[in-house]
């Protein structure tokens, strides 16, 4: 079979019949994708749809939207209430630092201490309480950010600087300079 158009056109029905039979397996490969895609797509709105009418299908929708906006107003809440709750927290007592130290030499027991009791912003108190034979003796000194208008003793500040850099509260117990010189001098005495 040989056509006057084609040979006046100088091809080959060959290459037509090849360029035809390519073309056909192109879209039989499209067709079979883009059925695989569409039983894909017809499977998910079935399993969607399964038990629905448009109806009760719409109701579903409305009630989920009515939980997140309940769900957005909880949220909301919460949000306050933690902004609430750290505002409050600012102003409690969060560091702590303890010195416990013997006052009095003739007192044994070093039942002496000094407390610092700071907030988040290193403000509260610095309660120094010294016990002796006579009785105990209580002080305190106002913190305001971190210092004090009140001369501190050696044992308060201490307390005060573990209660800023947050030390771990030791039980070792702290000499006073009148105990070293004490020790010291019964030291040399025994030798």
């Amino acid at each position: 079979m040989e056509s006057a158009i084609l040979q006046r056109l100088g091809i080959d029905p060959a290459f037509i019949f090849l360029f035809m039979l390519i073309l056909i397996i192109a879209l039989f490969v499209l067709y079979v994708n883009v059925s695989m895609k569409y039983d894909r797509l017809k499977n998910s709105y079935n399993s969607f749809m399964k038990g629905k009418d448009g109806k009760t299908l719409e109701e579903s929708l409305l009630s989920k939207f009515s939980e997140i906006d309940g769900l957005a107003k909880l949220t909301k809440q919460n949000r306050q209430d933690v902004k609430d709750i750290y505002r409050k927290m600012e102003k409690d007592f969060k560091k702590v630092g303890i010195v416990k130290y013997d006052a009095f030499n003739e007192m044994g027991g070093k039942l002496s201490f000094a407390l610092a009791m700071l907030d988040g912003n290193n403000s509260g108190w610095v309660i120094n309480a010294m016990h002796s034979r006579e009785g105990c003796y209580t002080y305190i000194k106002e913190i305001v950010k971190g210092e004090s208008y009140v001369e501190l003793a050696e044992e308060e500040t201490e307390a005060l600087d573990r209660a800023i850099f947050s030390e771990a509260y030791s039980m070792d117990v702290k000499e006073t300079k009148e105990n070293k010189k004490r020790t010291n001098k019964s030291e040399r005495d025994e030798v």
